[in-house]
């Protein structure tokens, strides 16, 4: 709720601003006691986020669920009363993709379960299969020499050296940085289609150097007729963290059906085949490629202002999510807070004098997507430096993406800059 009160002062500082005098004073105060009392009293953050998360699921740009959402959202909206709710489409996506089924597991040299996702827009494996793992390390083109001759008919155990590392934590997992940290910050956690994100923890280059050699190690594990790829990702302690593992592009090349493992099942398959142990796994995967169209949305509705109703504050927080979980932190809970903070302030009765307006973005884990595509459509095109006369307008924009400090400045930079 701290948030909702936050991002509702703020709101409150342009809505009731210009006033002046004791008597404006004490219809400020007022306002702000009618929102914390609706907002202690009749809560529906917690409605909303289950509603987001529990009952809706994964919500991956172009899914089923990421459908679903957009529905649940707008009809939620205009049930509060806000006003213009709309779904509304940008293109050139992409084709959608989503999961339905996803299995692993070693039964040799004995039976465990392991702890994996399927990568997004990658293909299924048509059924169970069953295969002896063979391990690779390729850090560059000329590491796959090694291997030719040596794949057909096997599951790869893809372990990349210096891509990442881990370590026990003993220190906070979060910490404020100074300006000069700030300044200093070359991550960058969001690639284009040509591959997977990297770890946000590997700089800049680092990241793109991996990123260039995947779609050549595709292919040649193509080539040699392995069945599929298990790869790692960052996150210990059984967490994963997800990602996509080929192009969504309608051109893109073909690859084999890949898992992303928790760090310590990779581990333990890693150190059986370096000590040359047997090790055979079988996988399951149902993966589905949704290919109607092109298409998808943002969710829009706003609260419209009174005297000062041409000028807009905006409210956006991104509604995707990855698809091995409910996407709860990255970001329904930012997605749960714009729309409580908007619902408070229509069920309060206060009349804004600026409209205000909240957007559930769509494709920001693939880069910035919708919210890129909403400005272009409104406000104009950042790289041509032409802007429409709505761009003028917009009075402030407050973004919630509790997933990453990275891509609220991003975002924020791509909406007002």
């Amino acid at each position: 709720m701290k948030n909702c009160y936050a991002l509702l002062l703020l709101l409150c500082a342009l809505v009731f601003t210009s006033f002046k005098g004791d008597h404006e004073d004490r219809a400020r105060l007022k306002a702000i006691e009618k929102i914390k009392q609706e907002g202690f009293t009749n809560s529906k953050v917690m409605e909303t986020l289950f509603q987001l998360t529990d009952v809706t699921g994964p919500r991956l740009t172009g899914s089923t669920g990421m459908k679903k959402a957009e529905q649940w959202a707008r009809r939620q909206l205009e049930d509060w009363g806000l006003e213009n709710a709309a779904i509304e489409p940008w293109g050139g996506f992409g084709k959608g993709w989503e999961t339905h089924k996803s299995y692993v597991a070693m039964s040799a040299p004995y039976y465990q379960q392991l702890i994996a996702v399927p990568k997004a827009w990658t293909p299924g494996t048509n059924g169970l299969i069953k295969a002896q793992a063979v391990l690779i390390r390729v850090d560059s083109p000329q590491d796959m020499e090694k291997y030719k001759g040596k794949l057909r008919g096997k599951i790869v155990v893809y372990a990349t050296t210096n891509a990442y590392e881990l370590r026990v934590n003993f220190n906070a997992d979060a910490k404020r940085l100074t300006d000069e940290e700030l300044q200093k910050n070359t991550y960058d956690t969001h690639l284009d289609d040509a591959g997977a994100n990297p770890n946000p923890y590997i700089k800049a280059p680092a990241g793109r150097r991996v990123n260039t050699l995947r779609p050549k190690l595709d292919s040649f594990l193509m080539d040699e007729g392995a069945l599929a790829v298990l790869s790692g990702g960052r996150g210990i302690d059984g967490t994963v963290f997800t990602s996509n593992g080929a192009s969504r592009a309608w051109n893109a090349k073909p690859v084999l059906p890949e898992m992303e493992m928790g760090a310590e099942h990779m581990d333990r398959l890693i150190r059986l085949l370096d000590a040359g142990k047997e090790v055979s796994l079988e996988m399951d995967m149902d993966n589905t490629f949704l290919t109607a169209d092109s298409i998808e949305n943002n969710v829009v509705a706003e609260i419209p202002g009174t005297d000062l109703k041409d000028e807009v504050v905006l409210l956006g927080a991104h509604m995707d999510s990855w698809h091995a979980a409910t996407g709860a932190t990255d970001n329904g809970t930012g997605s749960a807070v714009v729309m409580e903070a908007i619902r408070i302030l229509k069920a309060t009765g206060l009349k804004p004098r600026r409209t205000i307006r909240v957007i559930l973005w769509s494709g920001e884990e693939q880069g910035l997507l919708g919210s890129r595509a909403y400005v272009k459509k409104h406000y104009g095109d950042k790289d041509t430096r032409k802007f429409k006369a709505a761009y003028e307008k917009v009075s402030a924009y407050y973004n919630l993406d509790n997933g990453g400090a990275r891509s609220v400045a991003s975002l924020c930079k791509a909406m007002m800059k």
